[in-house]
């Protein structure tokens, strides 16, 4: 159960309203920018959501994961790029700190993620390791009281923009496995670390990737995360257990607005005298949609609360994201189908949408590596019987 649903309903209600009256209406700045205006980065700061999840002593607002899920199905009503921004704060920018940081580096770090002074990003996928996470090659030699990085990382979100990231290395060189594998904390002002060009990508514009490059980048020892070698993997996998939760809400966030633009369209469209919705095979696709949108509500609800009463939820929640991740593929693809021709042009957000949500099939583990975590814990409990 939510702690305080009396409070958390005014904040969540604040943010339906800064969706509708603020984010909407500035989506297309987002696009030809390729960035969120100042003013509406100002915005997020002063209503915490750069914290959302980041504890309360360090400033954050301590959303449980249901909570962090209902904002995060709210928020995502409005461009991706708008949740991105803040995102990696309250999820893979922060989390390894808040779940396996010492007490130094919570106090350091967690307060200026929590107001917005710093972003966040979580630097794990390499040129020739993504889905394999465990074969990354960027290195993390020991020298004394520091370690030299090299290596290069791709397609971290947020990187042009982050003010710190959080880096898995290898600091075993004999191993080739995730025992190897640490968690840094690396600044960007850190001499030899540079990052690339943001990417040019199908969709999302404004929420920026780019390759980060590491060449002898020295990092304090006080920055390996929980001061321990070889739990990196570890950390990176309890993170992303949530931030698949996160994803999936995100998910249905999405579809929501894209199947409400899709039922207004039916309902004003005319076509042979009557409004297109009053066609039997148009009332299939939206009686689909919402049959979905439902389902994967429902579930990232359940597995949120699952994860609040302390419960292991890697399967529920690679459940929750490949799920969520597919059905918001299917609802924006029907939504096109019901806009026609005009589903096609710039001038509907069904059209940015459609390009948008192609990626969410992809990051936090693929629909193809959600299938093997699921199936593989389905066949280890199994075998526990």
């Amino acid at each position: 159960m939510i702690r305080d649903a009396e409070t958390f309903n005014v904040l969540l209600s604040s943010i339906e309203r800064f969706v509708r009256e603020r984010l909407i209406p500035r989506e297309a700045d987002v696009v030809e920018a390729d960035a969120i205006p100042v003013d509406l980065l100002s915005d997020m700061r002063a209503m915490g959501l750069f914290g959302l999840t980041i504890p309360e002593q360090y400033g954050g607002l301590g959303l449980t994961t249901e909570e962090e899920a209902l904002v995060a199905m709210a928020l995502c009503k409005a461009s991706p790029a708008f949740r991105s921004i803040v995102g990696t704060n309250n999820g893979i920018g922060s989390l390894g700190i808040v779940i396996d940081g010492t007490q130094a580096q919570k106090d350091k770090y967690l307060p200026q993620l929590a107001a917005g002074e710093l972003i966040g990003a979580f630097a794990l996928t390499e040129p020739g390791s993504g889905s394999d996470a465990a074969s990354l090659v960027t290195s993390a030699r020991r020298e004394g009281d520091h370690y030299v990085l090299n290596g290069a990382k791709r397609y971290i979100t947020n990187a042009p923009q982050a003010g710190i990231f959080t880096v898995m290395a290898r600091t075993d060189p004999a191993s080739k496995d995730a025992g190897g594998v640490s968690a840094f904390i690396v600044e960007r002002d850190a001499a030899g670390m540079s990052v690339g060009k943001p990417d040019r990508k199908m969709g999302q514009r404004g929420a920026q990737t780019a390759d980060v490059m590491f060449e002898n980048v020295r990092v304090p020892e006080k920055n390996l995360i929980g001061s321990v070698e070889g739990m990196g993997f570890k950390t990176a996998m309890k993170v992303l257990d949530k931030a698949r939760l996160h994803i999936a809400a995100v998910c249905v966030g999405a579809a929501t607005r894209i199947l409400e633009d899709a039922l207004e369209y039916a309902i004003q469209r005319k076509q042979f005298g009557q409004s297109i919705g009053e066609f039997q095979l148009v009332q299939a696709m939206l009686a689909d949609s919402q049959t979905e949108l439902y389902a994967a509500r429902s579930m990232t609800l359940d597995a949120a609360r699952k994860r609040d009463d302390g419960e292991t939820v890697t399967m529920e929640a690679s459940c929750c994201k490949l799920f969520a991740s597919e059905m918001v593929g299917r609802v924006a693809d029907r939504a096109i189908q019901i806009h026609g021709g005009a589903g096609y042009m710039q001038d509907y957000a069904v059209e940015r949408f459609y390009r948008d949500v192609r990626l969410f099939r992809i990051y936090e583990g693929t629909s193809q590596i959600q299938q093997l975590v699921i199936a593989r814990n389905m066949i280890r409990k199994a075998r526990r019987r």
